[in-house]
């Protein structure tokens, strides 16, 4: 199968703890994840933030008042997909361990669900969306060689 180009811009805020969200998430592990939930070309930046930064964000851009895990801004999906992915690191590790998932399984779904979120996939907008991004994001998952991330 043939994968579309990404050009990747990773970056790390600094926050205690970094270093164990830096090592869960290689440049070529980021890359292959995102490239397989990538429908095309994409130039994509993924910020790993502290729960201040991903609060005052969510509250800005969505007006929700509390760090969420991941949110996608997305600013054009064609020709190329051109969005930024930020994600909550002390949400992400939260929800990793009440999920039962190693820090490095979360992000990867993570990453998947906001590149769907990218390209236009909504799961907010009707129940038959939500199952279909469901669905798709498990393919891709299991074709990455991890489990059903919404598994019970």
């Amino acid at each position: 199968m043939a994968l579309n180009q990404l050009t990747l811009s990773l970056q790390f805020a600094r926050f205690d703890g970094v270093a164990e969200h830096r090592a869960a998430l290689g440049r070529s592990q980021v890359t292959r994840w995102i490239r397989h939930a990538l429908a095309g070309d994409a130039e994509i930046t993924v910020r790993i933030v502290d729960a201040q930064e991903g609060q005052a964000l969510n509250r800005e851009y969505r007006k929700k008042d509390y760090a969420t895990n991941v949110l996608t801004f997305d600013y054009q999906q064609e020709p190329t997909v051109l969005a930024d992915l930020v994600l909550c690191a002390p949400v992400v590790a939260r929800e990793a361990k009440e999920q039962n998932k190693t820090l490095e399984e979360h992000y990867a779904h993570l990453l998947v669900h906001g590149t769907l979120h990218a390209q236009g996939w909504d799961h907010e907008t009707s129940e038959q969306d939500a199952q279909e991004m469901e669905d798709y994001e498990t393919a891709i998952m299991q074709e990455l060689g991890f489990e059903d991330p919404y598994k019970k």
